[in-house]
């Protein structure tokens, strides 16, 4: 399925772009994380399972185990804090 993946703050640092297309045939979130972090580099250190991460798929926060859809937009970022 063709998903649209989008990164926000340190995690777009690290990986070095906003946004990309991809076409995976993982079924979760989990699973893509994984995906994404076996193509090593950069996307395996700013996903690593050592970071704390936040993702969303189409603007709604979610879980590793969430399920993924055609078409849908995965977000990752790190969490955030307010003061």
């Amino acid at each position: 399925m063709k998903l649209s993946l989008r990164y926000f703050a340190s995690v777009r640092e690290a990986i070095g772009t906003a946004s990309e297309t991809i076409d995976t045939e993982a079924t979760t979130l989990g699973a893509l994380r994984e995906q994404l972090i076996d193509r090593g580099g950069r996307h395996a250190e700013a996903l690593s399972r050592e970071r704390a991460l936040r993702m969303a798929i189409d603007q709604v926060m979610a879980d590793e185990t969430t399920a993924l859809r055609e078409g849908a937009e995965v977000a990752f970022f790190p969490p955030v804090t307010g003061g």
